[in-house]
């Protein structure tokens, strides 16, 4: 396994966040598991170098996507990554199969190469003595939350996860949350219990049962508002982890930049680039997922 260094420390300083040194690393991944969940979702285990397996929750790789049958992609995809095991020297993703790139990643069986970037953007930052995460997600979301379930419990806080999905069949990371740990529910459009009306008197009865001191989503925009919402009402923290596509995913091409309000509450907007200043964001500053 190779592993080709294209910045031995990439040092940017962020206003919101600060100094941060970053190891960038193009690896060369083999990989183990790359298996379908449902009928939209696949789940990718790759062996990686340690540098590799150090990602934090949050963060992403760009990955070469190889030749599908709806053609080659000429740029890489960002992935988010659903679990990261150094102990193990895994990386794992879980993934939409939709378009080029995403056809071409589930061509890949055991013992094929994986090029992948990584790992790059800045994860998440849980506050010091956090004692009750909550985690909001859909679709997408449900990978990128998951690594954050683990590392806060790791850290002495409880989880309270909510899932939400178009129906039964397409709900996913219930089983791994719990073996972490979280508490689970799942909320769906097929029964109307994902209705932001309910999600939000089933949020002020969890809170009121054992008050949240960090809010987290992903996946969905009106997730995302909704969190807004509640977060003001409560006086609480969070962040949220956005996708966007991306040139080169390290901050130089400029393409993925978006609009965030500078501050909570402001009227003044900023523009950021998702790869390098995110993916992970100030909940309040966030304009949309």
């Amino acid at each position: 396994m190779t592993e080709v260094i294209a910045s031995p420390c990439a040092t940017h300083t962020d206003s919101c966040r600060g100094t941060v040194a970053l190891d960038i690393a193009e690896h060369a991944c083999r990989v183990l598991q790359n298996i379908p969940v449902n009928a939209e979702y696949r789940h990718m285990i790759v062996a990686a170098p340690i540098g590799a397996a150090l990602a934090q929750p949050g963060q992403f790789f760009h990955l070469a996507c190889p030749p599908g049958a709806a053609g080659t992609s000429f740029l890489r995809r960002p992935m988010s990554v659903y679990g990261a095991d150094p102990l193990r020297h895994t990386v794992e993703f879980l993934y939409k199969v939709q378009g080029i790139g995403t056809q071409g990643l589930a061509t890949l069986r055991p013992g094929d190469t994986l090029d992948a970037l990584g790992p790059l953007g800045r994860g998440f930052e849980l506050p010091e003595k956090t004692r009750h995460v909550l985690l909001l997600a859909r679709g997408v979301g449900l990978a990128t939350l998951a690594p954050l379930a683990a590392h806060a419990i790791a850290r002495g806080a409880c989880v309270s996860s909510v899932l939400s999905a178009r129906s039964q069949a397409v709900v996913m990371s219930a089983e791994r949350l719990r073996v972490a740990g979280a508490t689970v529910h799942i909320v769906t459009d097929e029964d109307g219990s994902s209705d932001p009306a309910r999600v939000e008197a089933q949020l002020e009865a969890l809170h009121a049962e054992a008050p949240f001191d960090f809010l987290s989503t992903c996946g969905s925009n009106r997730l995302l508002m909704l969190l807004q919402k509640l977060g003001k009402s409560w006086g609480v923290a969070g962040q949220t982890a956005i996708e966007q596509h991306m040139g080169c995913g390290i901050g130089s091409c400029y393409a993925c930049v978006r609009p965030f309000r500078a501050h909570a509450d402001s009227d003044r907007l900023t523009f950021r680039r998702v790869c390098w200043e995110g993916p992970v964001f100030d909940l309040q500053e966030t304009t949309s997922w």
